[in-house]
């Protein structure tokens, strides 16, 4: 494998859709980063850093642990994936592109490393290993490499085949054809569609997991294949990743899926729909395609993690084999969910709860909480906090240290967490007691909705967290038991 001119158009799309999905993820940092993980977040970096060895998660942010850093290089992250984003990055060489997106990528594993919770979804390390990729794709006056478009076509073979797997290996529902009659009502966070397909007819649920397996299942191989198999293929995985953008919010789960499907696509296919002129191309350094076929051995090596996790019944997903991130194994929805809890928490300003106290309720920007708000449509952007909160309600003994001080941080009118929300109910102080509510939600029917107007219906299911003031001594030991500072 060389130089692959046929390949220009299908780079561009790459790094047009990359540079997007960059561009999401620093501005997710820029705006949420301090809140959940800067020095008074609810699950502080700082600290983090502290207990844990520069080894086992290398972050520039060691050498500066605080706010200011998280916000000064969040920014200049976003600048970078405007500049890739816009094109110019290949506009001036080989070295340029290097250096652009080989910034970027180290910038966003800095973020990664130190996330901990927040960053532990499985599309942060798509978006790592797919933007290390990134680096090795040339600027606009050298030919592609087809060696890094089919490494391309390698990620998404893990990412649609390994979420093929674990399906058939985990819930039966996947395998009696049941599953899409709970999927959308108790995916983590709905969207304006997901109540109607909820309500699509069976045999249309069926035929959707039916297509689910061809896409998981048989498309990945048929990636590998020559062309046009190839761009059959992709674009039979790029449909289903669009029907799962339009039917939920996954964050830039599905969007980054498909511009990954672009790699099965050559320029015959895709200068039908973009009729660019190619520029004249010039020959690539040697050293960098030296970098190149050093690059595609690596992948293999360590590939050996991920494929032998693909071929074990004891498969697992999301997983990372090294704190650089650059092979890994990917999965999802290995179980389905036969019902939906969410966390209500609410806050008065009574210093004693009696039966006729009046307790506010704290919106969230995403997740489900008034029956009467439509879900909103959120993705491609990610609200880190509503996605853990969906994981939080799930019925157990164990309370997430986060959701701990996160009670604090409302109890304190913490501004910066505030921010998260969708809003304050206690603009003038805070509460003096706060709670949080376990309550069973479900889809209201076609009639329930026709006659009420709600999108939800939910009932109390009990108390998840019962009312604590600041000063509280059960909940002050609390938080020293969980270490914060």
């Amino acid at each position: 494998m060389g130089s692959a001119p046929e390949y220009w158009l299908t780079r561009l799309m790459l790094q047009r859709g990359l540079a997007l999905i960059y561009l999401i993820g620093f501005l997710v940092a820029v705006n949420q980063f301090r809140p959940l993980c800067g020095e008074r977040g609810l699950l502080p970096a700082p600290q983090f850093m502290r207990e844990t060895p520069f080894r086992e998660a290398p972050s520039i942010f060691y050498l500066f642990p605080n706010d200011h850093a998280f916000a000064i290089f969040g920014w200049i992250g976003v600048l970078l994936a405007v500049v890739a984003l816009s094109g110019f990055s290949e506009r001036f060489g080989q070295w340029v592109s290097v250096a652009v997106w080989a910034l970027m990528w180290v910038i966003y594993l800095c973020f990664v490393n130190i996330g901990q919770t927040f960053y532990g979804f499985g599309w942060e390390s798509m978006m790592l290993e797919s933007g290390f990729l990134a680096i090795f794709l040339g600027s606009a006056d050298v030919p592609p490499q087809a060696i890094v478009i089919w490494l391309f076509r390698w990620v998404l073979f893990r990412v649609m085949f390994g979420a093929g797997l674990i399906k058939l290996r985990g819930d039966p529902c996947w395998r009696d054809f049941t599953c899409l009659n709970y999927h959308f009502e108790t995916q983590p966070m709905p969207n304006p569609l997901s109540w109607y397909f909820h309500w699509l007819p069976e045999w249309v649920h069926k035929a959707g997991i039916g297509f689910n397996h061809l896409a998981e299942l048989v498309a990945p191989f048929l990636s590998f294949a020559p062309q046009p198999v190839a761009a059959i293929a992709g674009a039979t995985m790029i449909l289903f990743q669009a029907s799962i953008m339009v039917s939920g919010n996954f964050s830039w789960l599905s969007l980054l899926t498909i511009i990954l499907g672009f790699s099965t696509f050559s320029d015959a296919q895709l200068s039908r729909v973009l009729p660019i002129t190619l520029p004249q191309m010039v020959s690539p350094p040697q050293i960098h395609v030296a970098a190149i076929y050093v690059l595609a051995v690596l992948v293999i090596i360590l590939s050996i993690k991920p494929v032998l996790n693909l071929i074990s019944s004891r498969q697992i997903m999301n997983t990372s084999y090294s704190p650089l991130q650059l092979v890994n194994t990917y999965g999802a929805f290995g179980s389905i969910t036969r019902e939906r809890f969410e966390i209500v928490i609410e806050g008065t300003e009574d210093a004693v709860p009696t039966a006729g106290t009046k307790w506010k309720e704290y919106e969230f920007k995403g997740k489900p909480g008034d029956p009467a708000k439509m879900p909103p449509q959120i993705a491609p952007y990610h609200l880190r906090i509503d996605w853990l909160m969906w994981f939080a309600a799930m019925p157990s003994l164990y309370y997430d240290p986060w959701f701990i001080h996160l009670l604090e941080r409302l109890l304190q009118g913490d501004q910066p967490t505030l921010g998260l929300l969708k809003g304050n109910p206690f603009p003038t102080a805070p509460p003096r007691l706060v709670r949080a509510l376990h309550y069973r939600y479900r889809f209201t029917t076609p009639e329930e909705r026709q006659r009420t107007g709600l999108w939800w219906h939910r009932e109390l299911a009990g108390i998840y967290f019962p009312p604590v003031s600041l000063n509280s001594a059960d909940f002050q030991k609390l938080l020293r038991q969980l270490g914060y500072d």
